[in-house]
């Protein structure tokens, strides 16, 4: 009886190209397991041993063997991929999730700043879960939100380009010095002690703080070395600029240029600052555009001293802050390394008009996904 039925198994001969991808297929160790042990009954039944014979051999049942012998005699490579699963069918049409999207996009609930999954579900009849994976699938999260501010300055790309050459193309025989301040650093005491770090609870301290004063950073950032020149001061006029500009003229060689790159605050176009550049021939001023802040290096310097020194310190003065200051840019330029600045302005400028035309252009995007969706 049994040799009757191995009689009639349709045969099953492969081509080389076949042959290959089955091997392809059942070496693989991690991913696709199933196909991979499908592949290796093919290619078992292949050297023309019966069904019974691949089972025993591949540690499978009988009935496996035949399913997938069958599959690939009808369909070859194709048969042995798994079937497309037939699963519930889709209750909510383009129509409904459009409305969704447009209503989540221009216009906001009545009693709130924005949508919530569950408002949302109230105001289109659908289900909390449906909302939210509307949203997923297209990547809204009303919830968030996050700033922007692109510079006005007519001179946009020029400054660009100038400030980008120095960073990438610094001249020879100069320095490059960043140079800007961060204002009112406030000394703040907390009105409770801290409770330390322990295992599994991170340090606490209270949501209230006494202040003790303020104090101004002015900072000069040399893009060479990376060393920083900053001092500390009560206010931030142009008085006190002008001292720090003397800070940076006594601290570079007499026989090298500066090229100082600046920011557009008023203090550094006041008539004492012109007056005292205008009179040191060896000065070059390079003004970021307006709004653009993260075009000069110092900030990133300022971002590293608020992150690990000023944000969670506890001052009792304004004495005691300038003091703390001042040591952290004295083990910063004991061990410091240059920022590597990486774009070109032809990077920076093609990055912000990719994002402006994003901006004109994201409901068109979001009604063509709707459109190819299909689900």
């Amino acid at each position: 009886m049994e040799h009757s039925m191995a009689r009639q198994l349709a045969p099953l001969i492969l081509s080389d190209e076949e042959r290959a991808e089955l091997k392809a297929l059942a070496g693989r160790r991690k991913t696709a397991q199933a196909l991979a042990l499908r592949a290796r009954i093919v290619l078992t039944c292949a050297e023309g041993s019966q069904n019974k014979e691949v089972a025993a051999r591949l540690g499978v049942v009988e009935m496996t063997v035949g399913k997938w012998r069958r599959r690939f005699v009808q369909d070859r490579l194709e048969g042995l991929r798994d079937e497309p699963r037939s699963g519930t069918p889709r209750t909510i049409d383009d129509a409904r999730i459009e409305a969704t999207i447009v209503k989540t996009l221009e216009r906001l609930p009545r009693d709130a700043i924005h949508w919530s999954s569950r408002g949302m579900a109230k105001e289109s009849g659908l289900s909390v879960s449906s909302v939210q994976r509307i949203w997923r699938a297209f990547g809204l999260q009303p919830h968030r939100t996050e700033t922007f501010k692109l510079s006005t300055d007519p001179d946009f790309v020029a400054k660009v380009r100038d400030v980008v050459g120095l960073y990438v193309s610094p001249p020879q025989h100069a320095v490059v010095p960043c140079v800007d301040e961060k204002s009112q650093i406030q000394a703040l005491d907390r009105s409770q002690p801290m409770l330390p770090m322990r295992p599994g609870q991170p340090a606490r301290r209270s949501h209230d703080y006494t202040r003790h004063g303020t104090t101004s950073l002015f900072a000069a950032l040399d893009i060479a070395t990376g060393k920083v020149i900053g001092k500390c001061y009560s206010c931030h006029r142009a008085a006190e600029f002008r001292k720090f500009l003397d800070e940076i003229e006594a601290a570079v060689p007499r026989g090298l240029d500066v090229h100082l790159v600046l920011g557009n605050y008023a203090t550094h176009k006041a008539p004492l600052i012109r007056n005292w550049l205008a009179k040191r021939p060896r000065w070059h001023v390079h003004l970021t555009p307006t709004s653009s802040s993260w075009l000069n290096q110092v900030e990133r310097f300022f971002v590293l001293i608020t992150d690990k020194k000023i944000r969670r310190g506890i001052y009792r003065s304004a004495q005691a802050l300038r003091a703390d200051i001042m040591d952290f840019i004295s083990d910063h330029n004991a061990d410091t390394k240059p920022f590597k600045w990486t774009k070109s302005a032809d990077d920076i400028l093609a990055s912000i008009e990719r994002f402006c035309r994003y901006q004109y252009s994201r409901r068109g995007i979001v009604m063509s996904r709707i459109s190819g969706s299909g689900h």
